[in-house]
């Protein structure tokens, strides 16, 4: 399917924790004709998130010539184009953080100081809350427990929080939530820019797949 002036167009199924960055890095793109967010706590369970990302996909066929997924492999990923119906790209990294720094960057600040958390506007949002469902620790306040207690504990081998500018409209809230978080859990809090070029080696995979997509229906209809 195309649009009336001919272009591709370009479905976006991404982790809100990107949100901010695809935004910025699609804004006014006439060839994306669909944006859709999953929510952050998916990952709490890869085979729901697997499945998620599947129906989501999915559900684009006929609407979209192809898929931008914003998501790396978050450890129930891999291969996962391969089940899709419609013609997907998607990040070529571990996770948001390796998306966001590339796979060398990641490993360069992981040896510059291993006991590092990587903080980002859509992680600093979250917060510590978003860190406590994530870690599975959400449930201890129904026992009765105070997650806060087992945070400290699971991070006493971290030293610093990395928050990562991404270029986003109104960072300065997002930098300063990152800073609140190291200080409740007494890391030092650093900072440092961040590395577009695997969101934008993606998305354009994605227009790729959608002219080759349109190139062989064009070809089938005038055969």
């Amino acid at each position: 399917m195309s649009s009336e002036n001919g272009s591709p167009r370009i479905g976006i199924v991404a982790c809100e924790i990107l949100k901010r960055e695809i935004e910025l890095m699609t804004k006014d793109d006439p060839e994306i004709v669909h944006r859709e967010y999953l929510e952050f706590a998916l990952h709490v369970d890869s085979e729901v998130l697997k499945a998620k990302v599947q129906e989501r996909v999915n559900a684009l066929k006929g609407q979209v010539d192809a898929v931008f997924l914003g998501y790396a492999i978050c450890q129930s990923l891999r291969d996962v184009t391969k089940l899709l119906e419609v013609p997907t790209a998607m990040l070529e990294a571990d996770d948001c953080i390796g998306a966001l720094l590339t796979p060398e960057g990641y490993e360069g600040e992981k040896r510059k100081c291993t006991g590092t958390w990587f903080s980002t506007p859509g992680w600093a949002e979250l917060g510590i809350q978003g860190v406590i469902k994530e870690l599975h620790l959400d449930s201890l306040a129904d026992q009765g427990y105070d997650p806060m207690y087992f945070m400290k504990m699971l991070f006493d081998g971290y030293s610093r929080c990395l928050y990562i500018y991404t270029g986003v409209e109104d960072e300065g809230p997002y930098a300063l939530k990152s800073e609140d978080f190291a200080m409740q859990l007494s890391l030092r809090h650093d900072c440092r820019s961040c590395d577009m070029r695997l969101l934008k080696k993606a998305l354009e995979q994605a227009k790729q797949l959608a002219r080759n997509a349109r190139t062989v229906g064009a070809d089938v209809e005038g055969t």
